[in-house]
């Protein structure tokens, strides 16, 4: 048995009227802020350990497990709310513990979860870091800067583009290094160079505490008349992205815009504009087969996306910086973690990011 625990960290549970929740806590002083982490999809709150030890000293940690994921409560997932039951599950459980404001973390499905809790309730959040964020407008589907849906069904997108395999091998608990395991996913794109990263085997299990099933990982599908012939569904974690359900870009519109740090790596192959998870992308490439071409099917520009939210967040009185990490995947806080820990600690206290850019790509 793996102990998954880091040296400093606590694990209790919090009932709420929504759910029993596992949280993660490193303590902070009396009177400190507050930081909650949110975990991205097919992992849980564990991943956050190394970043949560190193925040500063007067700092409270949190970190939440998601419904079906860690050791959170497995509840089905209403897609229809986009990432709503997953945010309005945070919150449930930091109204229990008596958190009235936070600055929010969130790493790929969960920088999602957090921007729809900015959009859905005012005065909670007062500042957050995004870390590999999937786009305001979803994951899939979409074209253009401005998120334009491709279909009005999102023809490509959520459940049905889950790996049967992957999904069968997360069910199975396989800890093997065969290329399509959850060790052989993390390996090949949670980050960029494992070989010279600690841990892997906690990350490993954190992976597979993923909830299978038409509820949870990866969720349902239906048929569309579009390529590639299923769209999203209305149940599951995948279908809770799909544009069709989830949509974030009205947080430019907000009456109070707390500052916003996004953090990236350059060799993202998960969040990127030509990612390897897109099936539009993946036809391009004649992974999938059929197709129809570029005018009707083209990969979905993530970063290009996310960078046009934030800089209407920006022109409309808001802030935000753009860290890009070179030699780093999907996973930044794990892959570059001394510049990720300085740059959270430099938005706790309101400062400028060290090594911060805004690229052109």
């Amino acid at each position: 048995m793996i102990e998954t625990l880091f040296d400093g960290i606590t694990r209790r549970s919090v009932t709420t009227p929504r759910l029993t929740a596992s949280v993660l806590e490193r303590p902070g002083r009396d009177g400190g802020p507050t930081v909650v982490f949110v975990h991205g999809n097919v992992s849980s709150s564990l991943f956050w350990q190394p970043s949560m030890l190193a925040l500063p000293d007067a700092v409270r940690a949190l970190a939440i497990d998601l419904r079906g994921f860690g050791d959170s409560e497995t509840l089905d997932v209403d897609a229809t709310r986009g990432l709503g039951d997953f945010a309005d599950d945070v919150a449930s459980v930091l109204a229990e513990l008596g958190v009235s404001n936070a600055h929010f973390v969130g790493w790929s499905m969960g920088g999602g979860v957090v921007l729809q809790l900015l959009l859905e309730r005012e005065g909670l959040v007062d500042g957050l870091t995004l870390v590999a964020p999937v786009s305001p407008f979803g994951f899939g589907g979409t074209a253009g800067a401005d998120g334009r849906m491709l279909s009005v069904d999102g023809a490509g997108t959520g459940g049905g583009g889950g790996n049967p395999d992957f999904i069968a091998r997360l069910a199975g608990h396989d800890t093997s290094d065969e290329a399509g395991s959850p060790r052989g996913v993390y390996r090949s794109t949670y980050v960029n160079s494992y070989e010279r990263l600690d841990f892997e085997d906690i990350w490993v299990e954190s992976m597979l505490t993923t909830s299978t099933g038409v509820g949870n990982y990866p969720g349902d599908s239906v048929t569309s008349e579009s390529w590639p012939g299923f769209a999203a569904g209305r149940r599951g974690v995948l279908n809770t992205m799909a544009p069709t359900n989830f949509n974030v870009a009205g947080i430019v519109d907000l009456a109070f815009k707390p500052p916003i740090l996004w953090v990236r790596g350059a060799d993202d192959v998960i969040v990127s504009d030509t990612s390897l998870f897109d099936i539009n992308y993946l036809g391009q490439l004649g992974v999938i087969p059929g197709w129809p071409g570029q005018d009707v099917a083209p990969a979905q520009p993530m970063v290009a996306q996310t960078r046009a939210v934030l800089d209407a967040y920006r022109a409309a009185g808001g802030s935000y910086t753009e860290l890009v990490l070179t030699d780093c995947g999907h996973s930044p806080h794990l892959e570059h973690a001394a510049a990720f820990d300085e740059a959270l600690a430099a938005a706790l206290q309101g400062a400028a990011t060290p090594g911060a850019a805004t690229p052109t790509d």
